[in-house]
């Protein structure tokens, strides 16, 4: 099994800044969705999370990835 490579923040931040606008916000929305999704104690809250990752889930599908590399 092979270990992901850290990489630098400021080459996070670079690749981050080529990306689209909708992508950028669908997985800003997205991570923030799971994070919460832990931390919610309610049925009616849940599902308003997870709602929120499936409309990003939408949004990051509608936009193909280039060169074969992960979001």
């Amino acid at each position: 099994m092979t270990q992901p490579t850290p990489i630098p923040d400021a080459v996070a931040d670079f690749k981050a800044a080529q990306w689209p606008d909708e992508v950028r916000t669908a997985l800003l929305v997205r991570a923030d969705a799971e994070r919460n999704l832990t931390l919610l104690p309610d049925t009616a809250t849940r599902e308003d999370v997870l709602a929120d990752i499936a409309w990003a889930d939408k949004q990051l599908g509608n936009v193909p990835q280039r060169l074969g590399g992960a979001w």
